[in-house]
Formats: structure tokens, C-alpha cells, sequence
């Protein structure tokens, strides 16, 4: 709880994840990959709860296995390649009402610390903003980018007046998918994690890795099994 809020946590995981099979419960630096966003849900000063949302029984176990609440089984109409990322995370927070705010911790990104979490509540609270999200900064800019017609030719993404310095670029951030705070309410109502007025919480690009791949699983263990930027999640 957080200035008289109630906060639920739900981490969402299905099974038939496509670019890296079985991804959530894959083993990445000597554990599950769920198992580092359930154990930085656990630490947060905030967190009143924390659940899992799956249809798969395999990761249901794992994550109840590393101390996750499993309340519900996700339908399997709410599983789907093409089911949109928000609806899980709607009915898990009509599933388990009476929460001020929900936040939505994807196993995918396993170098999210505590302390992003908890940040990122805090602002959203502190500030009264309906949401908040964490973002970063991108490698490439998006006024260095452009689009290929079918004739092969460039146009830029962005039209703008010629920048020739990075330094002189503005900037940008992007989603990390890190962590996302918001109102409960707002988000059954708005269905969308990104409602007007929604802030940006700003997180290192080392600790805003999102597991998508196999390269991705690779990059993970390497950094953390260093451990120079393991996530900070011991007392």
C-alpha cells in the first residue's frame, strides 16, 4: 500500500510463446526466467499482492513453486497468438477486485529491479496520474529511421530538417515493458495501459532488457551471471 492504496501485481504468462519456446520458465542464469519478476514483485514496499495469470499448468506450478499467488486459471480464449496484451490483465483484475491500482510485470524482463518498481509506483501515485509506465532510451532514433516503398526507395519516418550530430537529435524514449502502473478503474474503463496523461519513468537501458529471443536469453545470462548488472533483489 501506498499513500491509502491498494496495489495488485499480476504477471502475466502463457504457454505457447512463439520466438523463444516455453520462455517463462526457461532457465536463465540458474533459475526459471518467471522466477526473477516474482521475487522482485515479493520485495516491493508497495506490492499489496502479487498473482499470476496463466493457462498453462507447467508455469502455474513453477510460479506457485517460487511463492507466486495463482488464484485463477486464465481461460484459454485469453491465451491466444493474437489475443491483445491488455485483456489478460483486465480479467485477472476483475478476477481479484478491489484494488486501487494495477501493475503489470512481464516475465520478459528479467534485469527490472526492485527499486523500478517501486519508483515507478511511487510516481504514479505521488503525482496522481492515471498511469505510468517505464520507458528508455532507444540505441537508434527515430529521426534516423526511415520506411522502404515498394519501389525500394527511402523516405524518412520522421520528416524533419536534415541532423547530421546525435548530439543534436531530440530525445526520444521507448517502452521497455518493464513495469506498468495504473489505475484500476482507467484501465477497465480505457482499456489501454496508456491512457491520456500518463507519465514516463525513466530507466537505465543495462537494466531494460526485454527477453524476445534466443539472442535476447543469451545477452540475459550473460549480463547477470557476471554480475555486474544482476538485478538488486537481495536484502
Amino acid at each position: 500500500m501506498i499513500g491509502g492504496k491498494t496495489v495488485l501485481a499480476i504477471i502475466p504468462a502463457r504457454g505457447g510463446s512463439k520466438g523463444v519456446p516455453r520462455k517463462n520458465i526457461r532457465m536463465v542464469a540458474g533459475k526459471p526466467l518467471i522466477a526473477w519478476t516474482i521475487e522482485a514483485a515479493k520485495k516491493s514496499r508497495y506490492i499489496d499482492r502479487c498473482i499470476l495469470s496463466s493457462e498453462d499448468a507447467e508455469i502455474i506450478q513453477v510460479a506457485k513453486e517460487w511463492g507466486c499467488e495463482v488464484p485463477f486459471v486464465r481461460p484459454a480464449e485469453l491465451s491466444q497468438d493474437d489475443t491483445p496484451g491488455v485483456d489478460p490483465v483486465i480479467h485477472a483484475v476483475q478476477q481479484v477486485p478491489g484494488y486501487d491500482y494495477a501493475v503489470l510485470l512481464q516475465p520478459t524482463s528479467p534485469l527490472r529491479r526492485v527499486e523500478d518498481i517501486d519508483g515507478c509506483v511511487a510516481l504514479c501515485v505521488t503525482k496522481a496520474a492515471p498511469a505510468c509506465v517505464t520507458v528508455t532510451e532507444p540505441d537508434k532514433s527515430p529521426f534516423w529511421m526511415f520506411t522502404v516503398d515498394t519501389k525500394g526507395i527511402m523516405h524518412k519516418l520522421i520528416p524533419s530538417h536534415d541532423i547530421s550530430r546525435r548530439q543534436d537529435l531530440p530525445k526520444v524514449y521507448a517502452l521497455n515493458g518493464a513495469v506498468y502502473v495504473i489505475e484500476s478503474s482507467r484501465l477497465i474503463q480505457e482499456r489501454s495501459f496508456l491512457p491520456d496523461t500518463t507519465l514516463a519513468y525513466r530507466m537505465e537501458k543495462q537494466y531494460s532488457l526485454d527477453i524476445d529471443s534466443e539472442m535476447d536469453v543469451m545477452i540475459a545470462e550473460a549480463l547477470m551471471k557476471n554480475g555486474r548488472m544482476a538485478p538488486q533483489q537481495e536484502s
